[in-house]
């Protein structure tokens, strides 16, 4: 598969505890199978040490801190075609949460050549 030089980037942050709508499996898991299921180029989550979100609650991994609900970022990138498409069905997973799109330059995917970045 290539990927044009001018793709879309996905980030969906939610909680690390949150849960896919029939409850089976965390929704990270959750989205990020149906995003390969819908062949979208790549999906990562990050996992963060520490963040807040709506109701301004940290959560941390600090010892002396309870470690739950740590904030996850998924990153999924592909054509802004296809991003958009998946939308309707990451909008149908998710109860809560955030998610932002932004216009991304690709320089390099898989085996491909690098873009000429001029």
């Amino acid at each position: 598969m290539t990927l044009p030089r001018d793709a879309m980037l996905l980030r969906v942050f939610i909680g690390e505890d949150d849960k896919s709508r029939d409850r089976r499996r965390p929704l990270y898991e959750a989205i990020v199978f149906e995003a390969r299921a819908a062949h979208l180029a790549g999906a990562t989550v990050l996992r963060g040490p520490l963040g807040y979100g709506h109701s301004t609650r940290l959560h941390s991994t600090k010892i002396l801190d309870v470690a739950e609900h740590l904030p996850l970022v998924i990153e999924i990138v592909d054509t802004e075609e296809k991003i958009k498409a998946f939308l309707p069905t990451l909008d149908a997973m998710m109860s809560g949460g955030l998610v932002t799109l932004e216009k991304v330059q690709v320089l390099l995917y898989g085996d491909s050549v690098k873009h000429d970045p001029a």
